[in-house]
């Protein structure tokens, strides 16, 4: 580390790269970009803590459909708001290097958008509508699809998706991993 090149030191860095999925490389690279969305913010004040608004600008996020519930699962205040904590959290979750079963947790977290601990016909629903975007399905098509997906996945026949449930059905998706993924 060059002189001034890191807010962090040594052992700050590596309490990072113990408690995420980055390298000390990556963790500065995090910081990095976190700083560039609000360089006048975050500058030396080390407890920054960015507008949700200012985190769905990053270029990872931009165009995610699910933009506002990332950021708001990942927020320790829970209101979108991020500290750089957060946003290294975030990052390293969506890693490569991250395993399944982690990004399967925050995915569950992400689609439930009332915060029940189930993904029920109304999350569902908001999923198919974020995924499809402007060319919605018909109000049929979507009622087949979660039908179709209930049916599947829904082992217990409580009409919802309990997380393990979810992860089981996010195991037999191979695409799952690469498309739920950032990289720095």
């Amino acid at each position: 580390m060059g002189q001034g090149s890191s807010q962090f030191s040594e052992e700050e860095l590596q309490d990072y790269q113990d408690l995420t999925y980055f390298t000390k490389k990556e963790v500065l690279k995090a910081h990095q970009k976190f700083k560039a969305l609000a360089p006048e913010k975050v500058g030396h004040n080390r407890n920054a803590k960015l507008p949700m608004s200012k985190i769905m600008s990053c270029t990872e996020l931009r165009v995610n459909p699910f933009n506002d519930r990332i950021c708001k699962v990942f927020s320790s205040s829970r209101d979108g708001d991020c500290t750089f904590e957060d946003f290294l959290d975030m990052m390293s979750v969506f890693s490569e290097a991250a395993p399944l079963t982690v990004k399967a947790e925050y995915a569950f977290r992400i689609f439930d958008f009332d915060g029940d601990d189930m993904l029920g016909v109304e999350d569902l629903q908001q999923v198919i509508e974020r995924l499809t975007g402007p060319q919605h399905l018909s109000d049929v098509d979507t009622k087949q699809l979660i039908q179709n997906l209930l049916e599947e996945a829904d082992l217990d026949d409580d009409g919802s998706l309990s997380y393990a449930e979810f992860e089981h059905i996010i195991s037999k998706s191979p695409d799952f991993t690469s498309t739920f993924r950032i990289r720095l």
